[in-house]
């Protein structure tokens, strides 16, 4: 495993069944980094993190963690990393304060030096003032605050966060990113899985697109986004009959198309002699395009490219979630 990887994973397969999760998949990231696996519910996120986190087993390829192999040295890879699920693990009945002495206890910590580290972890997550009340009592952007500080007690190399956000209101969202930004700042290397295109693209040095068990693109976000177009044209048609003709019309050059809302993408360059020439292409007769926007693409775009259907809630696979080890 090279020095500057904190995670290197090769030929990784998994089957529940006869449902095949994980097809082949490689990855590596970087020490120090924030690395995003974006793809649907059921795409095999979730089975990939349990596996790295040595919470399961692959049926074939090879997994590194901290330069330990996450089957031979799991004991060893435990030591140095920490997960934080899609729905907080703490204590309702107890304190803040008293869930991550609990946590410090089970890290080896005792007496003054569990209590330092719980307090400057609800410091450090803006949760000193809520400390000594009892969980329940938090809303859900505070739980997940807390989850998250519970798993940086044993002061892990690498996190595993897995769709940390789900669930949470815009403003606990942009404070969990926040706190991923300062985590990678001081040089932990966080592995997000999301739904959420736009954290994806806000936090992550580097994007993977998972579909189908099998990834399917890697880079940084502005890679993944020249794969599809520098901007996009987008064209709301004046009805269907006219947004048949327009998809026609685009064929190849059509990165999105929506037909409930008669919306089609084009890519274009973003100069106005190209998209003039666009627009007097594809609606010769100026009777087939209501009104149009130029945007630069977005991870959404990237992902609609190359799987056919958006990175949303509910294009579901039971069988991974409902693996129990």
């Amino acid at each position: 495993m090279a020095v500057d990887l904190a995670i290197e994973v090769a030929g990784l397969e998994k089957s529940f069944g006869a449902v095949s999760v994980l097809s082949g998949v490689d990855l590596t990231v970087r020490r120090g980094s924030v690395f995003a696996l974006l793809g649907p519910n059921g795409s095999g996120k979730t089975t990939t993190v349990r596996i790295l986190a040595t919470l399961s087993r692959a049926d074939a390829g090879v997994a590194r963690v901290a330069g330990l192999d996450v089957v031979h040295d799991r004991h060893r890879v435990r030591r140095r990393i920490s997960l934080t699920g899609q729905y907080a693990a703490i204590d309702g009945l107890q304190t803040g304060e008293e869930n991550l002495r609990m946590m410090a206890w089970l890290c080896g910590l005792r007496g003054r030096q569990a209590s330092e580290r719980a307090g400057e972890l609800l410091d450090r997550f803006g949760l000193a003032d809520a400390g000594r009340r009892r969980v329940k009592t938090y809303s859900g952007g505070m739980r997940r605050r807390l989850d998250l500080a519970a798993s940086l007690v044993g002061r892990p190399s690498v996190i595993f966060l897995d769709e940390p956000t789900t669930g949470l209101d815009v403003r606990s969202r942009q404070a969990m990113w926040e706190v991923v930004t300062d985590l990678a700042g001081s040089g932990v290397t966080v592995f997000l899985t999301t739904q959420y295109l736009e954290e994806a693209d806000r936090l992550a040095d580097r994007v993977a697109v998972l579909d189908g068990g099998r990834v399917i693109a890697e880079g940084t976000s502005a890679e993944l986004k020249a794969r599809v177009a520098g901007y996009l044209l987008d064209l709301t048609a004046v009805d269907a009959t006219a947004f048949g003709e327009l998809v026609r019309a685009a064929g190849g050059r059509a990165a999105s198309t929506d037909p409930a809302a008669l919306n089609l993408g084009v890519t274009t360059d973003g100069t106005a002699p190209d998209v003039r020439a666009l627009l007097g292409e594809l609606d010769p007769a100026g009777e087939r395009i209501g009104h149009f926007t130029i945007r630069t693409a977005t991870l959404d775009d990237v992902f609609i490219t190359l799987t056919g259907h958006a990175a949303e809630p509910g294009h579901t696979r039971p069988t991974e979630e409902t693996v129990h080890v």
